[in-house]
């Protein structure tokens, strides 16, 4: 069966308990997935498009990638950070053009590449909605690759604004990291973390990429648990 290798930032990454109770969706994508599918997650905290293949984070990929994968591309947060020249993109410059680099690397190895817009953070403002975030020009961008590239897309960004604007700001920090002060070590001042996942919130977005899959059919279903197949 086919294998799944992750690339992407935070929202996406394995944590350790040193960042307990973040959890990144690579993490639990397998509770939706065949048991027979395995997930090689290779995201990393505040990386990138640029930052991670210029720090060498896709060579493990390149080298392990085979016919008949999945190369799942999940980035934006960090290519928006304006004052910092190792992580910036231009939306529709540099971060097209890393995209198209890993979307063709995948293709050489004769895998199939797949882009997930980026999940939208809280940015909720008084009325209760959310504002218009950083996402936008990023999203628009990808799309564009996908369709110069036929690529297929998973929109989680659009996904996650709708699910976010239906809870509201108060029901929608249960999907965040959101810890009281002196809880754990590694959070001595606590956290209320507009971007970041915990087990709930990671659970959730997958299930919306499973949505995902099963709606793109074929191939890309059939990574999914077929729940007539479990008992």
């Amino acid at each position: 069966m086919a294998d799944i290798y992750w690339i992407g930032d935070s929202t996406v990454q394995f944590n350790s308990i040193l960042t307990y109770p973040q959890t990144g969706m690579g993490q639990v994508l397998n509770l939706y997935l065949d048991p027979s599918v395995r997930v090689y997650n290779h995201a990393k905290n505040g990386r990138s498009t640029k930052s991670f293949m210029e720090q060498g984070r896709f060579e493990p990929v390149k080298a392990s990638i085979k016919e008949g994968d999945f190369l799942f591309i999940s980035f934006a947060h960090n290519d928006e950070k304006e004052t910092d020249p190792e992580r910036f993109t231009t939306p529709f410059g540099t971060y097209k053009e890393f995209l198209r680099v890993y979307i063709n690397t995948a293709r050489e190895k004769k895998a199939y590449p797949v882009l997930i817009t980026p999940i939208e953070r809280r940015c909720f403002e008084e009325d209760g909605k959310l504002g218009p975030g950083k996402h936008g020009e990023y999203v628009r961008a990808l799309r564009e690759v996908a369709e110069e590239l036929n690529v297929p897309v998973i929109d989680l960004y659009t996904k996650s604004r709708e699910l976010l604007n239906k809870l509201g700001p108060v029901e929608a920090a249960k999907l965040h990291l959101v810890v009281p002060a002196g809880m754990y070590p590694h959070f001595p001042e606590g956290k209320n973390d507009l971007t970041h996942l915990c087990y709930e919130g990671a659970v959730t977005y997958c299930g919306i990429i499973a949505e995902g899959l099963r709606a793109l059919g074929g191939i890309y279903e059939s990574l999914l648990i077929d729940p007539e197949k479990e008992t």
